[in-house]
């Protein structure tokens, strides 16, 4: 396995020999508005460069995930890019309709047992925040990965830490997870996404993984740095336990 941490929640992932492209946002820095009623209004998204070509990341695809369909996780640059004919992935069935409307082909909604190219592809539940929120935010999805020449892979996706990801934990005993960890919020309504607290739970609840911090710095909202996180897990004791990936960094398991 082969995780490459492209830029805010986009990944590419070498699993069981097959390229997975998880949530492209593959826009030029600065090319979108600031999201509304945040912190930085004064600089545009994404924050930052990718830290490769976009034709590197979409080179040697095999399918694409689209957790939800948020501008920092489907943009126009992806739509554009990525050949028509490629396998997407969805969470439900209005993603997929919403994808196929640009044009894309061969789009499906995964489920509890999708199989790809004998890879298990497992949707989990998220939450996107914490009470009213969510009505703003609206659905996402993780997903599992397993295979059995693979160590099991959790991308948790836009969720806080709530009794579903426990439930996930518990269930698929992952020795990799992937958090969104930038703490992403709006002025009011609180975590869009895992704080460093939620990434101490992930912890507590799954000792022995690995956790990788994905969806830091790279759009206007984010809240926690990387070097934020990196000392609160070195203050707590289980910095062995977690990478905090630059983008453009990439990890072998």
């Amino acid at each position: 396995m082969n995780i490459q941490q492209i830029r805010n929640a986009t990944l590419v992932i070498k699993y069981a020999d097959k390229q997975f492209l998880i949530d492209p946002f593959l826009a030029k820095k600065g090319t979108y508005p600031p999201f509304p009623n945040s912190k930085r209004q004064d600089q545009k998204n994404p924050l930052v460069d990718l830290p490769i070509s976009v034709e590197e990341v979409v080179a040697d695809i095999d399918a694409v995930i689209v957790t939800h369909l948020h501008l920092d996780h489907w943009d126009d640059e992806a739509k554009k890019i990525l050949p028509k004919n490629i396998k997407i992935y969805t969470q439900n069935e209005d993603d997929q309709a919403e994808i196929q409307k640009a044009g894309f082909s061969n789009v499906e909604v995964l489920t509890n047992n999708t199989k790809f190219q004998g890879v298990d592809l497992i949707k989990t539940k998220g939450e996107h925040g914490r009470g009213e929120i969510l009505k703003i935010a609206g659905e996402v999805c993780g997903v599992v990965f397993k295979h059995p020449s693979e160590k099991t892979l959790y991308i948790a996706g836009d969720t806080v830490w709530y009794e579903g990801v426990q439930k996930e934990l518990r269930t698929h005993l992952p020795e990799i997870i992937i958090v969104n960890a930038g703490d992403n919020q709006f002025l009011e309504g609180g975590s869009l996404v895992m704080s460093k607290d939620d990434v101490y739970k992930v912890h507590h609840a799954a000792p022995n993984a690995t956790i990788i911090a994905s969806h830091m710095e790279a759009v206007n909202h984010w809240t926690l740095s990387r070097d934020e996180l990196k000392n609160f897990v070195e203050e707590q004791g289980f910095a062995s336990k977690v990478l905090v990936p630059e983008d453009g960094e990439s990890y072998s398991f």
